[in-house]
């Protein structure tokens, strides 16, 4: 009887391995989803260099209506995307791209930056390399990664007025040599 009870067991197991090893098989065979967008975030803000420190580094207002541009490159440095947003009226900008270019190609977001490009704000114009805005940032992590969204969050980027813009203070001779003052 033991014995009986152990090969019908064993059949049951025997069987519900066949049964369920198609489904195994369709799970070695499965692809995650490709994402398709990727979405790039930030704020733009001014920083004021008038006011005290505390003012000065937390201080900072957002800015509207400011322009922020994405240019992204092939392996040959071929420009393959880009595109701008305007911030709305807490300073922040989304930027939403394509991972796939028109003719399939995948666009690499590592060989993709960011930066200033305008800002209406006649008090507050002069683009600042604080958090990178001025030269560009380069996409490097995401912050955000699930199931089909990836999503990267900038540090803030800066304007400042221009009685805070540094005077450039190289002098150039007949040569081209630069002196300082």
């Amino acid at each position: 009887m033991m014995r009986a009870m152990v090969v019908l067991l064993f059949a049951v197991v025997f069987i519900a391995m066949g049964c369920s090893s198609s489904h195994t098989v369709e799970a070695f065979n499965y692809e995650e989803p490709k994402t398709k967008t990727i979405h790039v975030g930030g704020k733009v803000l001014c920083q004021d260099c008038t006011q005290g420190w505390n003012e000065w580094v937390h201080g900072a207002r957002p800015i509207k209506g400011g322009k922020v541009s994405m240019t992204c490159m092939d392996e040959r440095s071929r420009v393959v995307f880009y595109a701008s947003d305007l911030t709305d009226e807490k300073g922040q900008f989304n930027l939403i791209m394509n991972k796939y270019t028109t003719n399939g190609k995948e666009v690499n977001a590592n060989r993709c930056s960011l930066r200033l490009v305008s800002c209406p704000d006649a008090t507050c114009n002069v683009p600042t390399n604080f958090g990178g805005g001025r030269s560009g940032v380069k996409l490097n992590r995401p912050s955000l990664v699930y199931r089909d969204l990836v999503k990267y969050t900038l540090d803030p980027f800066y304007y400042t007025s221009p009685m805070c813009e540094k005077p450039d203070t190289t002098r150039y001779d007949d040569r081209g040599n630069g002196r300082n003052y």
